[in-house]
């Protein structure tokens, strides 16, 4: 299918929208942590997204279950999904919300340096190589804090995973683009995801040995809810719409907001301090991504 290579004001606002909400997410999803396990978090908010997407689809009158030739696409998108959002939940036992959310949107630049691969005309020039240069730096200056002022011991364990988890967001991204996922509708292209990762992580947090949580307080409740309601089922319905519908390089360059988004939420909601090397990092990413995008 046809898409559009200019973000429009509808894609600019639905962007951001969608950007805000991500980097709340990250910080909700610590929150939980005090009340729930890792694994079981990831998962049973899959399973109740994955619900809500398939009620969606049925009222919609939405064939998901069609021979299409997305299966093996569905499958490969949906275990980078569930491995992401291991890595992401773990990694939040280990680091804060706002370093994780800005390593986590190191995807970009994945998505940036792999595209050419599969779209030929997105091949990168010299500028856009040292772009690629200038944000792969700003992701190691940021990640040696973690050894040098490390906030826990091991918070370049959740560093790490943070990185692990931006590697797979952006192959998940170009798994979608390279197979026919890219002609399927947004919300099969979702419960494949969801799907996949919700047997996954559930699978993983039983043979992990975690205690699946019994009492559900009114805080992880509403914690809980947003993440699978809010941002699992609606936010990313509308990413993979957008993926769909416009180029994949334009849309990762506004998905930089989500960090200083999930900093400032980290630091009102959390408490959590906002160290200048962190700061300085996301600026030269950003600015990296941008000239690959250019």
């Amino acid at each position: 299918m046809t898409r559009q290579t200019q973000l429009d004001s509808r894609a600019i606002a639905l962007l951001l929208l969608c950007c805000l909400l991500w980097g709340i997410n990250q910080v909700a999803a610590k929150a939980a942590l005090t009340e729930i396990t890792p694994l079981w978090q990831a998962g049973l908010r899959s399973v109740v997204a994955g619900l809500l997407v398939w009620l969606w689809s049925m009222s919609r009158g939405i064939q998901l279950f069609e021979r299409d030739g997305s299966l093996f696409g569905g499958v490969l998108a949906g275990l980078l999904f569930a491995a992401e959002f291991g890595c992401i939940f773990v990694g939040l036992q280990y680091t804060s919300a706002s370093r994780m959310v800005v390593f986590i949107y190191l995807a970009p630049f994945v998505v940036a340096l792999g595209m050419p691969w599969i779209a030929r005309g997105e091949a990168l020039s010299m500028r856009q190589w040292g772009g690629l240069v200038l944000a792969f730096g700003a992701m190691a200056f940021a990640f040696a804090e973690g050894f040098s002022a490390p906030g826990t011991p091991l918070q370049w364990w959740g560093d790490a995973l943070g990185v692990a988890a931006a590697v797979l967001w952006g192959g998940t991204t170009l798994a979608i683009r390279a197979t026919k996922l890219s002609s399927a509708p947004a919300e099969k292209t979702l419960l494949y995801q969801l799907g996949i990762s919700a047997l996954a992580l559930c699978a993983a947090a039983l043979w992990a040995g975690e205690p699946l949580p019994l009492h559900w307080s009114p805080r992880l409740i509403g914690l809980f809810g947003f993440q699978a309601v809010v941002v699992s089922f609606a936010s990313y319905l509308a990413w993979f719409w957008l993926v769909r519908h416009y180029a994949a390089t334009k849309l990762s360059v506004f998905t930089l907001s989500t960090p200083l988004f999930g900093l400032v939420a980290g630091a009102l909601l959390l408490g959590e301090g906002i160290s200048p090397r962190l700061v300085a990092a996301l600026v030269a990413l950003a600015v990296g991504i941008v000239l690959v995008n250019r």
